[in-house]
C-alpha cells in the first residue's frame, strides 16, 4: 500500500521534478533542493532536542519559509506540527502549549517575548529561530509514519469557551491535499500566491496540496496579507492563480483595479466562510481574466469537504463533494433532507479529524454515527450541489422566524455604498430577538436608506431594523467576520 505520510510526500515531490526554484519571498528565491536539505538537516536538529515521533510541536511565527521547512521537518523526523497564530493572547497561547502536551515551541525573534511570557513552568524548549543551530547537523532520515498517525493539531478559534485541538491524521491531510491538488489543476497554471496564515487550516490545506503538483511550479508567499501589496506581485511576477477568502476579496475591490494590469490572474480560490454572489460578480467584473471558485470545508475535515469541479460551476454554491467525502443533510429529527431542503450539513469520508484533542464528549458530540456534524446549515440540490446558508449558532430567531445573516448581508451587500456588512441577534422582549445589522461604507447612504433597501429586498421577518455604520467590521485572526465581538457589544449595552 503506497506510503500516504507527508514526510514521504515531500520527499516523492523532489524525485519527480528535481531542484528548481519554487518558493519567493520577500525578494528572494528559494530552490526545492535546498529547501529539502535544509529541512532534513533541522529534522535531525529538533531530533537533538529530545523531539520523538508523536510529539507535538507548537509552531509560533508569521509566514515566512521557516514555517514550511518546520513542517517539513518536523513530518520527517515523525512529529506532530502544531501552529499557533502569533495573534493568540499570551493567555490563549499557553492553553494551546499546555493543552497538546508540546515538548517544544519554535518561533522567531519577534514573537519570542509572547512565547517566553506564556510557557513558564511548562516543560517545554524554546527555539528562538536559531535556523542556523537547528540545521547545523547531518540529514536525519525519514522516520516513518502510518497513514493514521498524528500529522497535525490545529486549535479552533474558540468560538465558545476554549479552543479545542482538531488531530489530522497522514492519511486525512494527504487526501484533502490531493482532492485539493486535483480541482485545482489545469495545465500550465503554474504560479500562485499565497497570503493566507500557514497556521489555519486552509492555509495548511494549500500547503498539503502543494505536495501533490501535477507540474513543477512556483509559489509566492506573502508573510501577512494586505490588499496593495497582494495586487503588486501578481501584477510584477504574473501570478496565474491565488487562494483568498470573502473578506481578502472585498479588500481587494477597494483598490483602483482598472489602473493595474491584473490580466494574468485566471483563478480565486475562495472559501472559509460564506462568499456573496455580489462580491463574486464584482471581482469577477473588475479582473475579466479571473474566474473565482468557491470550496467549502472546516478544520475537522482537513480543511476540504468540496469544491467546483474544473468543468463547471454554479454560482452561489460551494461545488460538489470531493472524492471520498460524502455530504448528507440532516433534519433536526435525524431523518435526512430532500434536495432543496435545508438542514445540517454532515460529512462522511476519509478527511475526517481523529477527535478533539483531550476533549472526548465533544468529540462523541462532533462525530455522531460516522459522521461530522458540522453546525453548519445547507442543502443539496438535485445534482449532488451544495450550498451553504449559514451557522446553527448565528441563527437570529425574530418572532419565531428562522433569519440566517448571510441573507441580511446578502442583500445590504447589494447596495452600491456598502463595503461590508456583519448581522447578529440583539435580545428583544416581545419578539426574542431583533436583526441588528453593522455595515462599514464605501459610499454615502444613510441607516434609514438602508433599512428600506434591505426592505425591499428581504421578506417582512428578516430586513434589520437599526443599521450601525461602523469604520471597519471586526475580523478574527483568520480574517473571518468576528460575529462574537459584535455580539458582546450589543449584549453590554443592555
Amino acid at each position: 500500500m503506497p506510503d500516504p505520510s507527508l514526510g514521504r510526500r515531500g520527499e516523492e515531490l523532489l524525485d519527480r521534478f528535481g531542484d528548481h526554484p519554487s518558493l519567493f519571498f520577500e525578494g528572494t528565491w528559494y530552490r526545492s533542493g535546498e529547501l529539502a536539505s535544509r529541512a532534513r538537516r533541522a529534522a535531525r536538529g529538533f531530533v537533538e532536542l529530545g523531539v520523538r515521533p508523536g510529539d507535538r510541536v507548537v509552531i509560533v511565527m508569521a509566514n515566512c519559509p521557516e514555517v514550511g521547512l518546520a513542517y517539513s521537518a518536523l513530518w520527517r523526523a515523525g512529529a506532530v506540527p502544531t501552529p499557533a497564530l502569533f495573534l493568540l493572547t499570551e493567555d490563549e497561547l499557553r492553553h494551546v502549549i499546555s493543552d497538546s502536551g508540546a515538548v517544544a515551541v519554535v518561533t522567531t525573534p519577534e514573537f519570542l517575548p509572547k512565547v517566553q511570557a506564556a510557557a513558564p513552568g511548562l516543560p517545554v524548549v524554546v527555539v528562538g529561530q536559531d535556523w542556523d543551530e537547528l540545521e547545523a547537523h547531518v540529514e536525519l532520515p525519514l522516520v516513518h509514519r502510518d497513514g493514521s498517525d498524528l500529522a497535525a493539531l490545529l486549535y479552533t478559534g474558540g468560538t465558545t469557551g476554549r479552543s479545542k485541538g482538531v488531530a489530522l491524521s497522514h492519511a486525512g491531510l494527504d487526501a484533502a491535499g490531493k482532492a485539493a491538488a486535483d480541482a485545482a489543476y489545469s495545465p500550465g497554471r503554474t504560479t500562485g500566491l499565497l497570503p493566507l496564515p500557514l497556521a489555519h487550516a486552509y492555509g495548511l490545506l494549500v500547503t498539503v496540496a502543494g505536495l501533490h503538483a501535477h507540474e513543477p511550479g512556483k509559489a509566492f508567499l506573502m508573510r501577512w496579507f494586505d490588499p496593495a501589496g497582494w495586487a503588486a506581485l501578481i501584477q510584477e511576477h504574473r501570478i496565474q492563480t491565488t487562494a483568498l477568502v470573502p473578506s481578502m476579496l472585498q479588500m481587494i475591490l477597494s483598490l483602483p483595479l482598472e489602473s493595474l494590469d491584473l490580466s494574468c490572474l485566471e483563478r480565486v480560490s475562495s472559501g472559509a466562510a460564506p462568499l456573496s454572489a455580489d462580491v463574486l460578480h464584482e471581482f469577477e467584473r473588475r479582473i475579466p481574466s479571473c474566474e473565482v471558485r468557491e470550496g467549502y470545508g472546516c478544520t475537522e475535515s482537513s480543511a476540504l469537504i468540496s469544491t467546483q469541479p474544473a468543468e463547471e460551476r454554479k454560482i452561489g454554491s460551494v461545488g460538489k463533494p470531493v472524492p471520498g467525502v460524502t455530504v448528507r443533510i440532516t433534519l433536526p429529527d435525524g431523518t435526512e433532507a430532500a434536495p432543496g431542503q435545508d438542514g445540517e450539513i454532515c460529512v462522511g469520508g476519509s478527511t475526517l479529524m481523529q477527535g478533539y484533542w483531550n476533549s472526548p464528549d465533544a468529540t462523541a458530540f462532533a462525530l455522531r454515527e460516522g459522521w461530522l456534524h458540522t453546525g453548519d446549515v445547507g442543502h443539496l440540490d438535485a445534482d449532488g450541489w451544495l450550498y451553504i446558508v449559514d451557522r446553527i449558532k448565528d441563527l437570529i430567531i425574530r418572532g419565531g422566524f428562522n433569519v440566517y445573516p448571510r441573507d441580511v448581508e446578502d442583500a445590504l451587500l447589494a447596495h452600491p455604498a456598502v463595503a461590508a456588512a456583519a448581522v447578529v441577534g440583539r435580545p428583544d422582549p416581545k419578539l426574542g430577538e431583533e436583526v441588528i445589522a453593522f455595515v462599514q461604507l464605501s459610499g454615502e447612504v444613510t441607516p434609514a436608506e438602508l433599512i428600506a433597501f434591505a426592505r425591499e429586498h428581504l421578506g417582512a421577518y428578516k430586513y434589520p431594523r437599526e443599521v450601525r455604520v461602523v469604520d471597519a467590521i471586526p475580523l478574527t485572526s483568520v480574517m473571518k467576520t468576528d460575529r462574537k465581538a459584535l455580539r458582546a457589544q450589543v449584549a453590554a449595552e443592555g
